[in-house]
């Protein structure tokens, strides 16, 4: 059989237009892959639709710039030039035409126009770069660009460097909507907030970092801070930066937590690794927020400490045991909220550790990372906590979901395993749009950039029919 698909576009005032054959299909029902569109079919029949929509579409837009606005005086034309619109259904290529200024408007503006540079400035269609920018932002750039033109009419002018430049950009308009960072966001008094309607529940904000390897210096790495906020109701919201190049860390964890509704009466329990940076980032974000230190950190360097106590215990097993002891004490009263009493116990250890006279090879590290794990309790201990109280409570108190956070990230797109390097500024704007696609927020992103984008434009019609 033979399959023709006709066009016919209709005017705003109803005169339909010529119908055009499109596409001319003989198709067979000898086996099974005959049946139906093929995808190659499909793609012939979509890219030469899109064709004749977007002339039709370009043309009715040209139209009404040819007429002076002021004088309707219709404007001296001065030729054309090409130009390709790249679509989701292939690149459309497209004669921009040029028309004079009209003599009775001002000398000081430019002397033409090209109409379709207002309508496509950057020759891109929204949707497209929005699928571009998701996949882009989920695989390798080669990788998006292979499937792009796997499944879409678009073989040609798609590659890793056009979708890598696209992505940037459309990061770079997300960072120019950012506001200004400022040393603290607690505004309005005491008497405001309590007058705040009850907030939904607590949120939970985790801050871990994670590296990534250095473009410009191969043999070292950079940090990156990733952050997942959790409210008790709704939807988790990621962020991301590269630490020392992101020059408003603390405006973008606003802009994240705003973006779930936060009020200024709301408890908030940000979750970190104790580091000075990512502690000062948490700092005057609201009056109802506090800072913990996060108890899988501190465990952590206390597992440390028992494995040189198992080191010394192999050499002297009564002071070996005798250090095994003090971590378990130290636990003990880190978990139950005593940091007067942690931080006693604490010295013990260092001094009986000090004084310690054995043959073990590692003794010196041993000493160094017990001090260590001494100034950085202190340094915490407005950020610890009872932390059996509030495990029993079923509150969170540690940031192991961030840990997975940072690995989904990072890890998983940043190829940690294969060494994909980086630069700071190309690492730090696939995060922004990496952080909005896994939460979900990059397509609200494009509808708000581009509004017919959340137009489902079908007829009805045609949607009882396939139904």
């Amino acid at each position: 059989m033979r399959v023709k698909i006709l066009l016919q576009i209709t005017t705003d005032d109803g005169a339909p237009g010529d119908i055009e054959e499109i596409a001319s299909l003989g198709k067979g029902a000898d086996r099974a892959e005959d049946l139906g569109l093929s995808l190659a079919e499909s793609n012939l029949l979509l890219a030469a639709a899109q064709q004749r929509i977007v002339e039709a579409q370009t043309k009715a837009w040209t139209e009404g710039w040819r007429w002076c606005e002021s004088c309707d005086r219709r404007k001296r034309s001065k030729g054309s030039y090409p130009i390709v619109f790249h679509t989701l259904f292939g690149d459309v290529r497209l004669a921009s035409p040029r028309l004079h200024r009209c003599r009775c408007r001002e000398a000081n503006g430019p002397a033409t126009v090209s109409p379709l540079a207002e309508l496509i400035p950057h020759h891109v269609a929204p949707e497209r770069l929005y699928l571009e920018t998701r996949w882009a932002s989920l695989v390798p750039y080669a990788a998006a660009a292979e499937v792009l033109a796997d499944v879409l009419p678009i073989a040609t002018g798609v590659n890793a460097t056009t979708v890598r430049q696209h992505v940037l950009r459309v990061a770079e308009r997300a960072e120019a909507e950012l506001p200004k960072d400022r040393c603290s966001f607690m505004d309005g008094s005491l008497t405001d907030w309590h007058a705040l309607p009850i907030p939904d529940g607590r949120i939970v904000v985790g801050l871990d970092g994670g590296y990534v390897r250095d473009w410009a210096e191969r043999k070292n790495n950079f940090e990156v801070i990733i952050g997942r906020s959790m409210p008790e109701d709704g939807s988790p919201r990621y962020l991301g930066f590269v630490h020392g190049f992101d020059r408003k860390p603390k405006r973008r964890l606003v802009n994240m937590l705003e973006s779930q509704g936060i009020q200024a009466n709301q408890d908030i329990t940000f979750l970190t690794d104790g580091g000075e940076e990512v502690r000062a980032l948490t700092e005057c974000i609201s009056p109802c927020s506090e800072h913990v230190l996060d108890w899988f950190h501190i465990t952590m360097r206390i597992t440390v400490l028992g494995q040189f106590a198992k080191g010394v215990a192999q050499h002297d097993e009564k002071a070996g045991a005798q250090l095994t002891k003090q971590l378990d004490r130290i636990k003990w009263k880190l978990w139950h909220g005593n940091t007067t009493g942690a931080q006693e116990v604490i010295a013990e250890f260092e001094a009986d550790l000090f004084e310690l006279e054995v043959d073990y090879p590692k003794l010196r590290k041993f000493i160094v990372a017990a001090r260590e794990f001494g100034v950085y309790i202190a340094l915490n201990v407005h950020s610890l906590i009872n932390y059996g109280e509030r495990y029993r409570s079923g509150e969170r108190i540690s940031s192991a979901f961030v840990e997975a956070t940072v690995n989904a990230v990072v890890s998983k797109r940043f190829a940690k395993k294969q060494q994909m390097q980086w630069t700071r500024r190309g690492a730090h704007l696939l995060l922004q749009t990496r952080t909005k696609t896994l939460d979900g927020t990059l397509r609200s992103t494009f509808e708000r950039w581009y509004p017919g984008l959340a137009n489902v434009n079908v007829d009805h019609a045609i949607q009882a029919e396939v139904a």
